[in-house]
């Protein structure tokens, strides 16, 4: 498993329990355990996708999420990466990408108590839009935050 340097999430001695899903209900996932990561994208494609100005995200192993009713079916936004969404409502659920392999980004909004999982930094502030500043002091990465073997 990739080991970050970043802020850490806050965890609990007890599993963490997550559950989410899509605006109508066809989507739903459960995940256990807490995430790798939680952040604020800014990328001009997370922008589109969701059509908004940024996206908040939790990076957690493939293995912690399970999607027990419909999977998400996906769009390869680019040549190494997949956006799943909702078939029926359109809802953005989650992102893999190939060289983050096993690995997958939940969107925080989708949740169902977001305000749980709070991101701990920004990653690609370089393309942020200037209207949407944060008045946040989580630290802001110009691209990607770097693994520790970069």
């Amino acid at each position: 498993m990739i080991s970050l340097q970043l802020p850490s999430i806050t965890t609990s001695p007890q599993t963490r329990q997550w559950q989410g899903g899509c605006l109508c209900g066809h989507i739903r996932y459960q995940i256990e355990g807490d995430p790798l990561l939680a952040a604020i994208c800014h990328c001009s494609m997370c922008r589109r996708a969701h059509a908004a100005p940024l996206v908040a995200w939790a990076m957690f192993s493939q293995s912690q999420v399970v999607f027990p009713r419909s999977s998400p079916s996906y769009y390869a936004s680019s040549a190494s990466a997949q956006r799943g969404f909702c078939p029926i409502c359109g809802t953005q659920i989650c992102f893999i990408e190939e060289s983050l392999p096993d690995l997958i980004d939940i969107a925080i909004g989708s949740l169902d108590h977001p305000d749980t999982l709070p991101p701990t930094l920004h990653y690609w502030y370089s393309r942020h839009l200037s209207w949407a500043e944060l008045g946040d002091s989580l630290p802001r990465y110009p691209e990607f935050p770097p693994f520790p073997d970069q």
